[in-house]
């Protein structure tokens, strides 16, 4: 297939998955992994491959970057070491677990560490496809984990490949380095981006040219940390992080506003090009071996995926046990989950891309690389599969205690700010020299939206505040429509251009967006 046909391929079912996903009440990453493989029955579309590289280099730079971007940074610090013992030793612990049952089955080490190395690390674009159903505390964690621990899995896997291609000998010292550059390198120079970055978006006042900046950033970071032999993922996701922060402080209204849509839209599409392209990609991956081998083949699959979830359960009790008997802190006590929470984080624990993307750069004079690609390829569509199926009613079996942190947050900042602000209208008013009718009106709005988000706070007048809200919106949309209707019918009478509605229609639109988007809480 030329180009063109398979980027009108894969556009065509990653819309498909999408459109059916709500009507169907599946997830939209299982339904295009599905068409995927349905679509690798087609003989043209066998032709089809997905090169590691674009995965490393361009989808895993952009996913990472908005992933970091929407991360909150205070949850990260509170749950800190944690994450770190998860996307450090958990990893390894992963890797040489699966390994070791390569090995049992016929593997050769190196291919078995290789293999162990590709399914090590939980992905975080599939985490953030198909675990939205978990509470936000817990979504945080594995998300943060799954932005770091692929630091740590590409350097067992640079080591892997050493020792069985170029017959390198590490010792202890050389591996502690080359995780220390990884680490080290890879965050100095998101830092380093981040920095950079801050200060060209905070003089890029127009909005196409500052969210033209924000796309390079990732790609820089990827590449800078690449040039120095660090890990690309970690620079992508402390540049990620850092802007986090000094964002709101460096970009204008408008530019954040095309940020969110454009990022939303694009990693939405990379994310479903990637299950499309990974259910492809399984088809290939079944025709590389001899017939004879998919059996045994098949058993390293079902083996593999129950390891990394048996082992993901186990560490974790483990590790908990070791963290409450030797930090009795209060504070550490208030941060305890249950038994049950480990479970549904075992289930969570999927992986993707950068699982296939690993195994996929397995050098090609490598013996067992078409093996290694089946085995990686058939745990990946397990946990997407499986776990993603069984996630749901495992969260609702955990029991979890409803989640209002968010909505309780927001509500502080909305009554906190309207408050500050409105107190300081009248000193604002004389510093731009504001008419007083001017200044009593907006004293006026901001004393009745107090009163609102007041009452609305209240118990009892809840539910009768939050109709009285609801009306007052779908009032003033309706009223919007009609507007919206009467700029088409002068468009349509020659009475005004396209132009003009076109600028009208965005004023509607804008006002329309205000008062029906809702809330973004992640």
């Amino acid at each position: 297939m030329n180009p063109l046909e398979i980027i009108v391929l894969v556009g065509v079912l990653v819309l498909l998955g999408s459109w059916l996903g709500p009507r169907v009440r599946v997830p939209a990453p299982l339904l295009q992994l599905a068409l995927g493989l349905l679509a690798g029955f087609v003989p043209m579309v066998r032709e089809i491959h997905l090169p590691s590289e674009a995965v490393l280099v361009l989808f895993l730079p952009a996913l990472l970057f908005w992933e970091s971007l929407t991360t909150s940074l205070r949850e990260i610090r509170r749950d800190l070491r944690g994450i770190l013992i998860l996307s450090t030793l958990l990893v390894v612990a992963s890797a040489f677990g699966v390994a070791g049952i390569g090995v049992a089955l016929g593997l050769g080490w190196s291919a078995a560490l290789i293999l162990g190395a590709a399914l090590a690390p939980t992905d975080a674009t599939a985490v953030g496809a198909m675990a939205r159903s978990l509470p936000h505390r817990n979504m945080t964690i594995l998300r943060a984990e799954s932005l770091i621990n692929d630091g740590t899995a590409l350097v067992v896997y640079s080591i892997a490949v050493g020792a069985a291609v170029s017959h390198l000998a590490y010792t202890g010292w050389q591996i502690t380095g080359l995780v220390a550059l990884a680490y080290l390198g890879g965050g100095a120079m998101g830092l380093l981006t981040g920095w950079v970055g801050t200060l060209l978006l905070r003089r890029l006042t127009d909005p196409v040219v500052n969210n033209t900046a924000l796309v390079v950033v990732p790609f820089v970071a990827f590449l800078a940390a690449e040039l120095i032999h660090a890990s690309g993922v970690i620079a992508v996701v402390i540049a990620g992080l850092m802007l986090s922060q000094t964002g709101p402080r460096a970009s204008t209204p408008q530019s954040r506003q095309q940020t969110f849509a454009f990022w939303s839209l694009t990693t939405s599409i990379l994310n479903g090009a990637l299950f499309v392209l990974i259910g492809i990609e399984a088809q290939s991956a079944v025709r590389a071996v001899p017939t004879p081998e998919i059996p045994a083949l098949l058993a390293l699959t079902v083996l593999a995926w129950i390891a990394i979830v048996v082992i993901r359960f186990v560490f974790q009790m483990i590790t908990v046990s070791l963290i409450r008997l030797l930090d009795r802190r209060p504070s550490q006590r208030t941060r305890r989950m249950s038994h049950r929470a480990r479970v549904v984080s075992a289930i969570a624990g999927f992986r993707g891309a950068i699982s296939l993307a690993v195994a996929l750069a397995v050098p090609a004079t490598l013996s067992g690389r078409a093996e290694i690609i089946f085995v990686a390829t058939g745990v990946v569509i397990l946990t997407l599969v499986v776990q993603g199926l069984l996630l749901p009613p495992v969260v609702r079996w955990a029991g979890f205690a409803p989640d209002s942190s968010l909505e309780d947050e927001l509500a502080t900042a909305q009554r906190t700010a309207t408050a500050e602000a409105a107190r300081d209208i009248p000193e604002l008013a004389a510093q731009l020299h504001v008419a007083n009718l001017v200044r009593d009106r907006i004293l006026g709005e901001y004393a009745e939206h107090l009163d609102i988000i007041d009452r609305s706070r209240q118990p009892g007048d809840q539910a009768a505040a939050a109709a009285r809200e609801e009306e007052y919106t779908t009032l003033r949309l309706a009223v919007l429509e009609r507007k919206r209707d009467v700029m088409i019918r002068l468009r349509d009478e020659g009475t005004i251009n396209d132009t003009t509605l076109r600028t009208m229609q965005t004023r509607l639109d804008r006002e329309a967006l205000r008062l029906s988007q809702p809330e973004i809480l992640e």
